[in-house]
């Protein structure tokens, strides 16, 4: 305007084009924070927020720009919406969404409005605007999308949940659930998956009325990745009863925290369906099954699928996040929207004719906007249509008086569930926080609830999003510093919470990303919530759960890695990985950090697990030589520097080292010292490391290494060494007892897991001690048919081992294959001795004895100078004799049967004793 006027015109003319921009802003509810030149700022939702800020300024901007030509100027507009800081000194709001604000003002032609992205998703019910080309901003690397204002329509329909009508059809698939349940003696699944607001929890407490059976609760919490078990504890701890199997009872014990015994996950789902069905006819409500860690949803569908013989209904809610994460998600109830008339009905004649007209037709259906637009009314006689629920809720909580305010934004930081506790130690000035709960349980905003600590009230927000509104509203500084305090706060009261490092290590960890994102980093705040997370994380792993250790630990990680290099915790989630080759990658790029960090003993311990976890997962081209000489020659610094976790991942590589020479008593020393630094650093893995099988395939006689296995498992879960003591009875000639035990234990597996390892390789080896190859058959092609992708290069010695035993069947056509898929990935000595073995009965059949007694001769040459495994020095030398005694030379054949009867003879393992001295026998009284 200054080039057009001269100084006293343009005076004039600002001060009429400044007054009426002014009540413009004003009749819509609007504040002009500043003036700047010709240019007229104004925000909405400062400092009460509305349901409608965003169309408000929509309204406004039209408003302006058609009152500009009767001044005889023209103008352009630009309109955001986001987050602002407010409260300076001058008034002014600052932030990301004003700058871009002022950014589509100077992109906008003459006469123009243009309107952010965020803005348009807030009034597109409500608006005509028109999709620009992108607009490249100062400041933005991106282009940013825009549209052009062009009328505005009606107010925007919006929806809220509410008291309970209609849902007949609903009710009646609950019910038909829990019939059946109760007619076949079987658990049934139903899930109310719907929208936020639909209703769901509602529709569940209608169906609980009239079913006639106990009922208990949990909720997933919406702390992110790692919460894994907060239901089922929730759960168990109202049931009050440990199940009756022993077994079962420690491992709900293990996961109360009321127990050092390490369980897996595996174990943990079994137990909590045995307590489930000791404890039907039963009701379990599980709440928000979209937060559900992949190991508790896991848990949920193999307690439908397995429990049997007792009638219990799994009744879950989830939001529609949950069938998308898992699309075969079964006994799904979608909730849909009100129908008009039930809507009209849930609305009531507590309103005017016309309000109730806005109502219905702002709340689509949906129950939850319809309460909460009832509850604005009864406190308000001026409703308007909230723009999106989010406004809604702000808006409704902008109405609170500041105490009650504080009060309710305390309470959201512990999150949807809090206690008063947490409220008084967070909001230390405010006096009366019992009357100030109870105000916001009358206005329906919170409901007593129960609670998770001893001697503490609980409250829940009445719904998730009224909790993230208060949340929401909270400055970044503001919620830092309180994560900061409730975790100290939980820390202090929550010694009972079984899972308390993941939630203090959550709290921690929002407030270090909350401090960084303000430009004040905390080394210290980041180091302390990395801790928490990482002790979480090797709880997890104590109980098997790798995909939830794999996530605290990567948090733990990423939070830590600025700050210092912490080599064992940098390593510990490759452990956890499922796919070996980024696993393996993970582990090399450790190596490299650890190299840059002038760490030469990590970076040798690291480069080691890369190798291993190379070969393992099938990669030829990485030698067992290499990664055992850079562990090797990484112990002595190790062993100086003394860090225990370092330590025991050094020792567990040795010890898997051992295991791929198959050189068994090495395995075992290895693996007692990983354990014990593993005990050491205050860890309790249930996971030995087939330390159990390592004992029954060395050299140890059978006695003493029972007396090893009761040593080693002092501070393990009960039954977790049942398979490798069964075949060590076994060896002492108390095979009934063996199998008792083993089958006990398999059985136990196969309900529990889902993968190939449940047992088959120790029956087995407890048939194979029987002398019944067709028995050991079975189990061994069960366990290869079982057998993961990517584990070819493990099965290869089992495949082989089959192979072997059909041979001896006489179903030579069925051996063929399998030793041909053994020879295609096989490389380790325990691979190579039992091809070898199996080529020379072949060629033995088919009558090539020279050939035959050269592969025989070879097999024993590995297993004899290669290994310490005794079933492989016994198969190779009964293997050599029978090639001998089919040549006709007896004698050597009583040779090769001798070797073999001494190392039965060394193991003690009685059964094969007296089978190799009456093969022995019945060489010597062989006809000529």
């Amino acid at each position: 305007m200054g080039e057009q006027s001269d100084p006293e015109v343009l005076r004039a003319l600002l001060a009429r084009y400044f007054e009426q921009m002014k009540a413009i802003v004003e009749s819509h509810g609007g504040t002009v924070e500043k003036f700047i030149g010709d240019a007229v700022m104004a925000v909405f939702g400062i400092p009460t927020a509305h349901e409608d800020d965003a169309l408000r300024a929509c309204r406004a901007a039209v408003e302006m720009c058609d009152a500009l030509p009767e001044l005889g100027i023209a103008g352009r507009i630009g309109v955001n919406t986001g987050e602002v800081v407010t409260g300076t000194q001058e008034r002014l709001a600052t932030g990301d969404a004003v700058n871009v604000a002022a950014r589509f003002e100077q992109a906008a032609a003459s006469g123009e409005v243009l309107i952010g992205e965020a803005t348009y998703a807030l009034v597109r019910e409500s608006v005509v605007a028109e999709p620009v080309e992108p607009l490249t901003l100062k400041g933005k690397s991106e282009p940013v999308p825009a549209f052009r204002l062009v009328s505005i329509l009606e107010a925007p329909e919006r929806s809220h949940a509410a008291r309970f009508v209609g849902r007949a059809a609903e009710l009646a698939q609950i019910a038909e659930g829990w019939t059946r349940a109760q007619t076949e003696a079987r658990c049934e699944l139903v899930t109310v998956v719907g929208d936020a607001g639909i209703g769901k929890s509602r529709l569940v407490a209608e169906a609980l009325a009239t079913i006639g059976a106990p009922v208990v609760r949990g909720r997933c919490l919406p702390y992110g990745d790692g919460i894994t078990y907060w239901p089922v504890v929730e759960v168990v701890k109202q049931l009050a009863v440990l199940p009756s199997d022993p077994v079962a009872a420690a491992a709900i014990s293990s996961l109360l925290g009321e127990s050092d015994l390490g369980t897996s996950g595996d174990e943990i789902a079994w137990a909590f369906r045995k307590l489930l069905e000791e404890q039907a006819p039963l009701v379990v409500v599980l709440d928000d099954l979209q937060w559900g860690e992949a190991t508790f949803l896991d848990l949920i569908e193999s307690t439908a699928l397995l429990s049997t013989g007792s009638p219990i209904l799994l009744l879950c809610m989830a939001r529609p996040e949950l069938v998308e994460q898992r699309p075969g998600w079964s006994g799904t109830l979608r909730l849909e929207p009100l129908p008009a008339d039930q809507a009209d009905a849930l609305i009531g004649d507590g309103v005017s004719e016309k309000l109730r007209e806005r109502i219905a037709r702002a709340a689509g259906g949906n129950p939850l906007f319809i309460s909460e637009m009832l509850a604005m009314a009864a406190e308000s006689d001026d409703v308007d249509v909230p723009p999106t629920l989010k406004a809604l809720l702000a808006a409704r909580l902008d109405q609170l008086d500041d105490a009650e305010r504080r009060v309710l934004e305390r309470g959201s930081v512990e999150g949807e569930i809090f206690h008063r506790g947490v409220v008084q130690a967070l909001a230390p000035e405010e006096t009366q926080v019992t009357v100030r709960l109870a105000g916001l349980v009358r206005r329906e905003l919170i409901r007593p609830d129960r609670a998770q600590l001893v001697g503490e009230d609980g409250y829940r927000f009445r719904h998730l999003l009224i909790r993230d509104a208060a949340y929401d509203a909270l400055p970044k500084a503001v919620r830092a510093d309180l994560h900061i305090r409730f975790a100290d706060w939980l820390d202090e009261h929550g010694q009972t919470l079984v899972e308390r490092d993941e939630i203090v290590g959550y709290h921690l960890e929002l407030a270090v990303r909350y401090a960084a994102e303000l430009g004040k980093p905390d080394p210290c705040l980041a180091e302390r919530a990395a801790l928490r997370l990482a002790a979480a994380g090797r709880r997890a792993s104590d109980r098997l759960d790798d995909r939830a250790a794999l996530a605290l630990l990567s948090r733990a990680v990423e939070l830590l890695r600025p700050i210092r290099f912490d080599l064992a915790l940098e390593l510990e989630p490759a452990w956890h990985m499922t796919d070996l080759r980024v696993a393996a990658e993970t582990a090399a790029a450790v190596a490299q950090r650890a190299e840059d960090a002038s760490d030469g003993s990590g970076t040798m311990l690291a480069r080691a697990m890369s190798l291993f976890l190379r070969i393992w997962g099938g990669d030829h081209s990485a030698t067992i030589a290499e990664w055992e000489d850079l562990c090797r020659a990484a112990l002595p610094v190790e062993e100086e520097l003394g860090d225990p976790r370092r330590l025991a991942l050094l020792w567990s590589l040795l010890a898997y080292a051992a295991n791929f020479r198959m050189q068994n008593e090495e395995h075992v020393v290895a693996a007692e010292r990983a354990l014990h630094y593993s005990r050491v650093a205050g860890d309790s893995p249930s996971d030995t490391a087939g330390l159990d099988f390592a004992l029954t395939l060395g050299p140890r006689p059978a006695d003493e290494a029972l007396r090893a296995l009761d040593e080693i498992d002092a501070g393990r879960p009960p039954g977790a060494s049942d398979l490798g003591r069964a075949v060590l009875l076994a060896m002492l000639g108390r095979t009934d007892e063996a199998w008792q035990l083993a089958e006990a234990r398999s059985n136990h597996l196969r309900e529990v897991r889902e993968d190939a390892f449940v047992g088959d390789e120790y029956l087995a080896a407890i048939a194979q001690i029987e002398d019944d190859r067709e028995r050991a058959c079975r189990h061994t092609a069960q366990l290869v048919a079982r057998a993961p992708a990517g584990t070819e290069g493990v099965m290869a010695s089992w495949r082989a081992m089959l192979a072997r035993d059909l041979c001896y069947l006489g179903r030579f056509d069925e051996a063929e294959p399998l030793l041909q898929q053994a020879r295609a990935v096989g490389s380790a000595p325990a691979d190579l001795t039992l091809i070898s073995t199996v080529d020379a009965l072949l060629l033995a059949r088919a009558g090539r004895l020279a050939e035959a007694e050269e592969a025989a001769r070879g097999a024993v040459a590995i297993a004899e100078t290669e290994t310490d495994n005794v079933w492989l020095q016994a198969w190779s030398n009964e293997d050599l004799a029978m090639v001998l005694e089919r040549s006709g030379r007896i004698d050597e054949a009583r040779d090769a049967l001798g070797r073999a009867l001494a190392v039965w003879e060394r193991k003690r393992c009685l059964p094969l004793v007296r089978r190799a001295r009456e093969q022995i026998d019945s060489l010597g009284r062989a006809p000529a």
